[in-house]
Parts: structure tokens; C-alpha cells; sequence
């Protein structure tokens, strides 16, 4: 048998995840592109800017710009004027976001202990080395 790049199989794996995820958050409106990630970081840390989530999250600023959008539009977050830079918006969690934060983290972590339910714990923790190892910033 021939065995797979790896590469290959990271990209399988990020795409079922991601098609996983979709399908556990769209009850809730929240939708691809990596919203849920975008949500919990506004939730965590109120205040935040959209340049300061691009760059934690590392995605691209289009698709910062296009989930801030939906998650404002699906009243999950609202935009502040920054009172020290007028170009800039303080994103904020609004009520409903904070009532869903913890129903956010149980989808998460029950979705987590599913991706490694065939894995005993120090295969877990091997692998967690290894993504993390291999996951070095290249910019």
C-alpha cells in the first residue's frame, strides 16, 4: 500500500473538520470560514480588534472582514469606534454570544474527544507534539 504525503492528509483532515463543525454550528447560525474560532476569541477577550484577530487566528483579512460581518449580522458581536484610533472598531460580544459561549466550548471539546476517541492518551499527546512541532510560523 502506498502511503499518503502528508500534506494530502492534513488537507483531507482540515476539510472534513471543517465540514464537521459547519454542520454542528449552523443550528446556530454560525457558519464556515472559521467563525466559531472568531467568536471565541471576541467572547474571551472583549475589545479586540479585527487586525488583532487576522493576526492571532492567522487568516487572511478577507476572511476576518467577511465572519466579523456575518457574526455581527447574526447578532452575535458589535462594533465599537476605538476612542484611541477613529479608523479602527473594538469588536464586542453581545449578550447572545455570551449566553452561547459555553454551549460553543462543549460542541468544541465534545468534537475534540471525537477526532481522538481511536487514540489512547499517549498517542494524543504524540500527536499534539507533533502537529505542534511541524505547526512552526513560517512568516
Amino acid at each position: 500500500m502506498e502511503k499518503e504525503p502528508i500534506g494530502k492528509l492534513i488537507s483531507y483532515f482540515h476539510r472534513q473538520n471543517q465540514k464537521q463543525l459547519v454542520k454542528k454550528f449552523m443550528p446556530y447560525g454560525i457558519g464556515s470560514g472559521g467563525q466559531h474560532s472568531f467568536l471565541k476569541l471576541i467572547t474571551s477577550r472583549p475589545g479586540i480588534t479585527q487586525d488583532q484577530l487576522t493576526s492571532e487566528l492567522k487568516f487572511d483579512k478577507a476572511t476576518t472582514a467577511r465572519s466579523v460581518k456575518q457574526l455581527e449580522n447574526s447578532g452575535y458581536i458589535e462594533r465599537k469606534p476605538d476612542p484611541n484610533d477613529r479608523r479602527s472598531q473594538l469588536l464586542y460580544p453581545t449578550p447572545k454570544a455570551i449566553d452561547f459561549s459555553p454551549i460553543l466550548q462543549s460542541i468544541l471539546d465534545d468534537y475534540n474527544k471525537s477526532l481522538v476517541g481511536k487514540l489512547t492518551s499517549e498517542e494524543v499527546e504524540q500527536l499534539r507534539y507533533l502537529l505542534q512541532k511541524i505547526s512552526t510560523d513560517e512568516e
